[in-house]
C-alpha cells in the first residue's frame, strides 16, 4: 500500500463550522475505510495548513476518497506521495 501525506485547509464553509471538524474527520475516516483507504494519523495544525493527515491505500482509492471529501465543501487538500526508507532505497538503487 502506498502512503500519502495530505495537507488540508478549511474552506470558508469549513471554518464557519470548525467545531464539527472532529466529527467530520471521523465520518471521512469511516467512509475512506469502505473505499480501501486507511487513515494512519491526523493532526490539526497552526500555520500554512489547518490539518495534516497520513493515509494509506492504492492511488485510485486515495484519489476517489479525497475527491469525495473535497466535494463536501469543507476542505481543500494537497496530496504528497510519501516513501519510507526501504521504498526510496529501491528507487535509488535503479539509478545505477
Amino acid at each position: 500500500m502506498a502512503t500519502y501525506i495530505v495537507l488540508v485547509n478549511f474552506t470558508d464553509q469549513g471554518i464557519r463550522n470548525v467545531k464539527e471538524s472532529p466529527k467530520r474527520y471521523q465520518a471521512f475516516k469511516a467512509t475512506a475505510e469502505t473505499m480501501g483507504v486507511r487513515q494512519k494519523d491526523v493532526w490539526w495544525t497552526i500555520g500554512a495548513y489547518d490539518m495534516v493527515t497520513l493515509v494509506e491505500g492504492d492511488e485510485d482509492a486515495v484519489t476517489a476518497a479525497l475527491l469525495r471529501l473535497g466535494g463536501l465543501g469543507n476542505v481543500r487538500t494537497q496530496t504528497l506521495r510519501a516513501y519510507n526508507l526501504d521504498e526510496f532505497s529501491k528507487i535509488t538503487a535503479k539509478l545505477g
